[in-house]
């Protein structure tokens, strides 16, 4: 590949974030661009309003792009997206070729949305109570059937610890899932 040119994923995103613009081409030999018109369907798991999404012909293969404008309105959230083809010469023979689950990420630049994992916001709510610096939202959430607010400085202290874990734990998968060092130590054993 020649510097500066960007490579196509062939397959459907599994996240996207709202503001970018989204590129995808699919190729399904028995479905061809020149014959049938590609539609994608994304249904918000919390309900609300779907996303329809059209392919373009690429020859014989199916070319996805969202503008960047466009998909600066998408609500994040989670989504089931569908994929289905509907027959040119009519547009009344559909069939649904594939479907799983999307993620959109909130638009990191015009966002106001806490971004924070929820075991991070306990954990931030947990660290915050041990100091007497909590605000009234964070001494509501309930961890363990009760209230932080209603905790023994003993169960704070040993939720602190059961949550600091848990943000290392998901530090440690994002880490991992972008290729980075994650300060552990991999041991292995040949045998003979």
């Amino acid at each position: 590949m020649l510097p500066g040119m960007i490579t196509i994923p062939t397959t459907e995103p599994a996240e996207i974030t709202a503001g970018d613009t989204i590129r995808w081409t699919k190729s399904l030999s028995d479905y061809p661009a020149d014959t049938y018109a590609l539609h994608y369907k994304l249904q918000p798991l919390s309900g609300g309003d779907s996303i329809s999404i059209d392919a373009t012909a690429s020859g014989t293969d199916h070319t996805i792009e969202v503008s960047a404008a466009l998909s600066a309105a998408y609500t994040a959230g989670n989504y089931i997206w569908t994929s289905y083809v509907l027959d040119i010469a009519t547009g009344l023979e559909r069939t649904t070729i594939d479907s799983s689950q999307i993620t959109i990420k909130p638009d990191p630049l015009t966002s106001t949305a806490d971004l924070r994992s929820t075991v991070r916001k306990i954990y931030d709510a947990i660290e915050a109570t041990i100091l007497g610096e909590a605000s009234s939202a964070q001494l509501k959430i309930i961890v363990d059937g009760d209230t932080l607010e209603k905790k023994s400085t003993a169960d704070l202290l040993g939720l602190e610890s059961r949550y600091r874990l848990l943000v290392k734990q998901e530090e440690q998968a994002d880490a991992i899932n972008k290729g980075l060092r994650t300060g552990k130590r991999i041991v292995t054993r040949f045998l003979d």
